[in-house]
Order: C-alpha cells, then structure tokens, then sequence
C-alpha cells in the first residue's frame, strides 16, 4: 500500500493519540494533528493529505463545518473524509453524510473498525 497522508482532527489530545497509534498499528505512519476545523484548514493549505479523520465536535469550527469549507473548495472537494464522533442519532449520521462524509465511525471504536472504514473510503474514492 503506498503511503498515505492522513489529517487526524480531533480537539482531545486523548482521542487524536488514541487515533495515531490506531494508525500507526494499521500501518499508516505519515499522521499529522490538527485541534479543530479551522486548524485543519489551515495545514490543509500548507500540505497535501490523502485522508481527513474528523471528529464532529469541535470549539472554533467543528467538523461538520470543515466538511462543508472542503467540499466548497475547488482544490480539496474530492478529498476523502472519514468521520468519527460520538454522535450515533440516525439524524446525525445522515446530516454528515449530505455534508459529504465518506463513511462514519460511532466512538469508542476498535482498530480493526478503523482499518476496515479507511479502506472503504479509500476503495470508494479510487485511492486504494
């Protein structure tokens, strides 16, 4: 698998660790942190990612508003988008999934959940 550039948002130190090291166990080593949406936005600017992980709340700008900023830029629209939140209401689920989320992860989840959602993102984007 070639190399993957992924964006892990999250603003818990805790939950974006938890995060990187789930990563890191799968595989994917290139992982950079950013503490809210417009954080994001702002290294998203200075590098290129294969891969945005997002939490949905946020202080600042949170997740469904930075899924709504890159799906309105013509430079990022197409970038993959995996969610992970603790918000499992159908309702949520389905409001990011309008906004443009790829898939949708219910926090606590496992590593093997993880893998499997990033891989289906990347296989539906044409990335894998």
């Amino acid at each position: 698998m070639p190399e993957l550039k992924i964006l892990a948002v999250d603003d818990s130190p805790t939950m974006r660790r938890i995060i990187v090291n789930t990563l890191k166990r799968a595989g994917f080593n290139d992982v950079s942190e950013a503490t809210d949406g417009k954080d994001a936005l702002a290294k998203m600017k200075v590098d290129n990612y294969g891969l945005v992980i997002t939490d949905w709340n946020m202080p600042e700008m949170d997740g469904l508003s930075l899924v709504t900023h890159i799906r309105g830029s013509a430079e990022l629209q197409d970038m993959p988008i995996l969610m992970v939140t603790t918000r499992s209401v159908k309702d949520d689920i389905i409001e990011a999934m309008k906004a443009g989320v790829n898939n949708y992860i219910v926090k606590p989840f496992t590593p093997e959940t993880l893998g499997e959602k990033i891989q289906q993102v990347l296989k539906a984007t044409g990335r894998s």
